[in-house]
């Protein structure tokens, strides 16, 4: 497993200027070659053919006169990035489609509701006002018009007035937005066809400080500022790739263990030196995957390669060393005294300790919240929960189940959807979430199992929820708790006979059984008794609302 450990600031005012010199130099050729490098790369590949006869290591080496073990790390740094670029456009092409769905789904919607309009015009046109069915307009005896929205009711004295003040207006408004839907749809049709054959390339220093030099008061008036900051941030990193046949892991960058010192040796041969490189997480593990190397015998065979990363931040820079750490040999795995399930929300962790028999034994929740939180924030936030939570599983002395969620897809194309649900997606920082866990976990020596989120909410919401007094995301946390056990749920006999298609796999029954009892939450569970299988659904409750009654007589006629 790789990880990365960062030094302490290390202060230019506390080092020699000779180190600072040479960084600067080594740092300048170094971006420079692997811009080269990259652009070259990109190139040859949208140009289908190969610009040099030598390999691109040969040609960066002799360009900038450099040695093999920096051109390598050059090279090698520009084909990941590339490499990048090519699985991120495949990303990007995902979510235009995801887009181009959602826009095809609403133009749909939209033109409906167009063709309803225009066939209630017709009526008027006629004479004779008519309704299409299943329509909230009404015609009263008296000649009152009215249409029930959300949050109100409108009302028309007569046809006349509804027609011009209201259809008119309303068919006007709604043919401008199919034309802006229809324009939308034909510039993400195009943006998919160029992500599909155009290889894109990399701003290097960001996009974003590119345009300040043309969006900014500041940069406008003082270009040669902008250009400091802009080539700054271009030469800010250095990463030298380590070898495994290295006496240190690499020929470029040798730290001392004994003195916390970081030797450097340079591109005109001489070796500088970082004072008092101090890694405050992660010390001991530098120290061990060093000293190990060096000890190391026969290092083609058994070698570890260490890479180091030198970034510039002005006045100060920051070390970065990359190493293969050994997984945790001791973690628990075993599931004999049964799982903690976890359920992830966009505000807390809901958690069920279960036992090995898939038993619900306890809940809980840690509440958080992400709103109005930057990204660093955010993590702190989740990573303190994390320990939190990680702290139960090690009481309990037992593995953690997760769903395994990508909301890369779904939060993506939703621009007409619900305002407030698009917000609570966007701060719904799951990956975030299950990092924190899983580092968390394999630091504190516990498992984390992960499977199908499929139907867990629904499953609670409909079996477990009443059943014990527990909220829907603590019923979804102990359902999936029994998905890592290997049990499969079964809906209660109450619900059973009313699920048509027995052909159905069992987790589409519950689909099928949440889709009938779409009804208040607060009246799901008046309905039915979960404890008592051979009762019966009262579909005639007093206090549902007429449209509920209508949804189940139909559901379950």
């Amino acid at each position: 497993m790789k990880k990365a450990y960062f030094s302490k600031r290390i202060w230019k005012e506390d080092i020699n200027v000779l180190t600072v010199a040479e960084m600067a130099t080594l740092s300048k050729l170094f971006n420079c070659a692997k811009r080269f490098a990259f652009q070259t790369l990109v190139r040859q590949k949208r140009w289908e053919r190969e610009l040099y006869k030598e390999s691109i290591h040969l040609v960066v080496k002799r360009k900038f006169g450099i040695n093999d073990y920096i051109a390598n790390s050059i090279v090698r740094e520009s084909q990941a990035l590339l490499k990048a670029q090519t699985e991120l456009n495949k990303l990007y092409i995902k979510q235009t489609d995801e887009k181009v769905k959602k826009i095809k789904k609403k133009l749909k919607k939209e033109r409906s509701f167009l063709t309803t309009l225009r066939k209630i015009k017709d009526s008027c046109v006629e004479g004779n006002l008519r309704f299409p069915k299943n329509t909230n307009y009404a015609l009263h005896s008296s000649g009152l018009i009215s249409l029930e929205c959300k949050s109100c009711s409108l009302i028309w004295m007569n046809t006349y007035l509804f027609e011009h003040q209201y259809l008119d207006l309303t068919i006007k408004r709604l043919k401008a937005k199919i034309g802006r839907l229809e324009h939308r749809l034909f510039r993400l049709e195009e943006k998919k066809e160029k992500l599909a054959t155009h290889i894109s390339s990399v701003v290097f220093g960001s996009k974003k400080l590119f345009k300040h030099q043309f969006t900014k008061k500041e940069f406008v008036q003082d270009h040669q500022s902008w250009k400091e900051l802009f080539l700054a941030a271009r030469n800010k990193q250095v990463l030298i790739s380590g070898r495994k046949d290295a006496a240190a892991g690499n020929f470029v960058f040798t730290y001392q263990p004994d003195t916390n010192e970081l030797r450097m040796t340079s591109l005109s041969g001489k070796v500088v030196t970082f004072s008092n490189v101090v890694f405050p997480y992660g010390q001991e593990q530098v120290n061990q995957t060093v000293l190990r190397q060096w000890k190391c015998k026969d290092k083609k065979a058994n070698g570890k390669p260490i890479s180091w990363c030198v970034e510039d931040h002005g006045d100060y820079y920051i070390i970065k060393c990359l190493l293969d750490v050994e997984e945790e040999v001791l973690v628990n795995f075993s599931t004999s005294g049964g799982v903690i399930g976890v359920d992830c929300n966009v505000d807390h962790f809901a958690w069920t300790d279960v036992s090995k028999d898939g038993n619900f034994l306890e809940s809980g929740t840690f509440s958080f919240t992400l709103n109005k939180k930057t990204n660093g924030q955010s993590t702190k936030i989740l990573e303190a929960e994390a320990i939190t939570l990680v702290d139960v599983a090690i009481q309990k002395n037992k593995p953690i189940v997760m769903e395994d969620i990508d909301t890369t897809l779904s939060k993506t194309g939703d621009a007409y959807g619900n305002k407030k649900a698009n917000r609570f997606k966007s701060i719904f920082a799951y990956r975030k979430m299950a990092q924190a866990i899983e580092s968390r976990a394999q630091k504190m020596g516990v498992a984390v199992m992960v499977v199908n989120p499929a139907y867990t909410s629904i499953i609670g919401k409909l079996k477990y929820m009443r059943k014990f007094g527990i909220s829907i995301h603590q019923a979804a946390s102990y359902t999936i708790g029994r998905k890592g056990l290997g049990y499969k749920e079964k809906a209660p006999q109450v619900l059973r006979r009313h699920i048509v298609r027995h052909q159905l796999p069992y987790c589409k029954q519950w689909w099928a059984l949440n889709k009938k009892l779409n009804v208040r939450t607060e009246m799901f569970y008046q309905l039915f008794d979960v404890n008592k299988p051979s009762g019966n659904i009262n579909f005639t409750h007093k206090e549902l609302t007429e449209k509920e009654s209508k949804h189940l007589k139909k559901a379950f006629a």
